[in-house]
């Protein structure tokens, strides 16, 4: 199925209702929920989840996956997505929150071919084959560290997601202690109960994950630079350390300092 609203096939008896869907640049899918799992696969382009209890940033070729009736929103920068709805009973290993993950060659190829698939999918045979299988290669899956907590409080819910609209590296823990007319020790120990993370840590690791998408379409020194790195080595250095991987590999094969390429 391609492009189709899941509300219009929800009510079938299959446990993997597999959907693709292309979107424009910038769509905004604003708070909503689903009755069922939801694996969202972005084939092309960048994600960014929003839960009440975090932002996830999905990087081009990975997923994410998000529990049955969890309120978020997504947006879609320059992405077509292979989704999975799966009946909750079908998945009781399923994550409590959401979760970012790789995409291995052939889970790649089984969402390419079950969004081929009838919404009414035999269940035997072939068809049938192509979603179980696609259960057992997501269980075998591990997390990706591309995510920050948001505090359930207000007003730090209110700065932290302030921060990841609009990263600046001038901001320090007395700036965001004012704004919520507390010490900078007091608020320092309430950002860290709430997050387990001290603001500083936090405000790094969101500035890390707002690079994600600019790298689609910017250089890892442009990038580096727009973040308030002291220069691209050490933008490279955090960003390998956070997540495992440099930032080349999100720049669709442009090198620092090289012209722009076209990106997908």
């Amino acid at each position: 199925m391609r492009n189709v609203s899941l509300a219009d096939v929800d009510h079938l008896d299959r446990a993997v209702l597999p959907i693709g869907t292309d979107y424009p640049p910038g769509r905004l899918l604003d708070w909503h929920e689903h009755r069922r799992a939801q694996f969202l696969h972005g084939a092309t382009g960048v994600m960014v989840v929003d839960t009440a209890d975090g932002t996830w940033t999905v990087p081009p070729d990975r997923a994410v996956l998000i529990p049955p009736a969890t309120r978020h929103r997504v947006r879609m920068l320059g992405v077509s997505t292979r989704s999975l709805y799966v009946e909750p009973g079908a998945v009781p290993w399923w994550p409590a929150g959401c979760m970012v993950v790789d995409v291995p060659p052939l889970l790649r190829e089984l969402l390419a071919a079950a969004v081929g698939l009838p919404p009414d999918h035999d269940r035997s045979g072939r068809e049938g084959a192509i979603a179980e299988l696609l259960l057992y290669e997501i269980a075998a899956l591990a997390p990706l560290p591309f995510h920050v907590p948001v505090p359930a409080s207000a007003d730090l819910a209110a700065l932290c997601r302030g921060y990841l609209d609009d990263p600046d590296a001038g901001v320090t823990n007395r700036v965001w202690a004012a704004r919520t007319a507390m010490s900078e020790r007091a608020f320092t120990r309430r950002f860290r109960a709430e997050t387990g993370d001290s603001p500083a840590m936090w405000r790094s690791r969101a500035r890390l994950l707002a690079a994600v998408p600019m790298l689609r379409s910017a250089s890892v020194s442009e990038v580096a630079g727009r973040l308030g790195y002291a220069s691209p080595a050490a933008f490279t250095a955090a960003f390998t350390r956070t997540f495992g991987m440099p930032p080349s590999r999100f720049t669709g094969g442009r090198t620092v300092g090289a012209p722009r390429m076209r990106t997908r």
